[in-house]
């Protein structure tokens, strides 16, 4: 009788990621029993990590190669910028390494595609994208006929750095006009010329503890039609930050912050409490 041979999977079945994206997106097409170790971050995008055992890992700025392949992995995802030491030590074991520099929203749907696809989970990766447009797509419609405010929003304090290109476009679709250059640095007395209507911040790794009070003092922006209403809000870097579909929080927060007359309040919001006087 000949003899019958069951196909062999060539797909990563130990999957270490240095990205709370990459995480957030396997949780998301629902293979997260690949993951073998992660970073702490990656908690704060897929809950269901806490719940499973795997390895912390530094994150794609701070890679150790070492510590990467003690756990194993026959896939590492990262994202840019990383530590190009590790990736070639990395490359020198022969583990697959997958690399990611999203900045669009386009961008980011590739990478759901490219990590769906590379787990076997196209079809779930599809519907993640699909689900992902629709949301956006429902936001920027209910918003198409309301007044746009200026909107600037941040990722980092010192120096100041406008949010990503992703984030701008969140933005125009909660129908706001975002102010600056995504991605780039831009001064404090620049955000004054543009007067915005809605100060948003959402800095990298500071969760929802971001001082508003502080920079709207220490940046003498209490003159802007934004502090003067009382608009200025932290929205937690996890929502805005994370490059997967954990940004349709973002979505909910940002429209609530833009249009507050059309959009109930969301979650992982602050807005200021008290908009303090120049002592100068």
């Amino acid at each position: 009788m000949p003899v019958s041979h069951k196909p062999v999977s060539h797909l990563p079945r130990r999957i270490a990621s240095l990205q709370p994206s990459a995480t957030a997106i396997l949780a998301a097409v629902g293979q997260l029993d690949r993951l073998v170790a992660c970073t702490k971050y990656c908690v704060d995008v897929a809950q269901e990590v806490a719940e499973r055992p795997h390895a912390i890992l530094a994150d794609s700025w701070t890679a150790n190669a070492q510590q990467i392949l003690a756990a194993r992995p026959d896939l590492v995802i990262a994202a840019v910028p990383y530590q190009e030491k590790a990736v070639i030590e990395i490359l020198k074991a022969g583990v697959r390494f997958l690399g990611l520099a999203p900045k669009t929203l386009a961008d980011i749907y590739a990478d759901i595609a490219l990590i769906a696809g590379a787990v076997g989970a196209g079809d779930r990766g599809q519907q993640v994208i699909e689900n992902m447009q629709e949301k956006i797509e429902t936001v920027r419609a209910r918003t198409a006929g309301a007044l746009r405010p200026k909107v600037f929003c941040e990722e980092w304090g010192k120096p100041l750095m406008a949010s990503q290109a992703w984030v701008a476009e969140l933005v125009e679709a909660a129908g706001g006009e975002f102010v600056g250059a995504p991605g780039r640095q831009i001064s404090a007395q620049d955000v004054i010329r543009f007067d915005p209507e809605v100060l948003i911040a959402a800095w990298c790794g500071a969760g929802d503890r971001v001082p508003l009070e502080t920079i709207v003092s220490e940046r003498d922006w209490q003159g802007t039609r934004a502090a003067r209403c009382s608009r200025v809000y932290c929205i937690r870097d996890e929502y805005l930050n994370t490059p997967a579909p954990t940004l349709l929080k973002g979505l909910d927060a940002l429209t609530c912050a833009i249009h507050p007359e059309l959009f109930s309040p969301a979650s992982g919001m602050r807005q200021i409490t008290s908009v303090p006087y120049s002592t100068g």
